[in-house]
């Protein structure tokens, strides 16, 4: 299992626009991919409302999972949420 450790840029987060780009890219990879804050649960990356439910804010640190040999996804997620909008 690949995971990441990243902290979110954008100004407000991953709220609205942040949060539906990034679903999107989850769903474009193909790949199962989970998100949590460090001490939460994993969520489905690829559900808007289960990502609006983590309330991540600027600054907060996510973890991203998923399964084996998707590393190069999670590299992708990454960039995108160290990246403000």
């Amino acid at each position: 299992m690949g995971e990441r450790r990243v902290t979110v840029a954008s100004p407000v987060g991953l709220h609205a626009r942040p949060a539906a780009l990034f679903v999107r890219a989850v769903g474009k990879s193909g790949a199962k991919v989970t998100i949590r804050k460090p001490d939460g649960e994993p969520v489905d990356a690829g559900s808007i409302l289960a990502v609006l439910t983590l309330n991540v804010a600027h600054g907060d640190e996510v973890m991203l999972s998923t399964e084996d040999g998707a590393d190069a996804t999670l590299d992708e997620l990454v960039e995108l949420l160290r990246h403000a909008d």
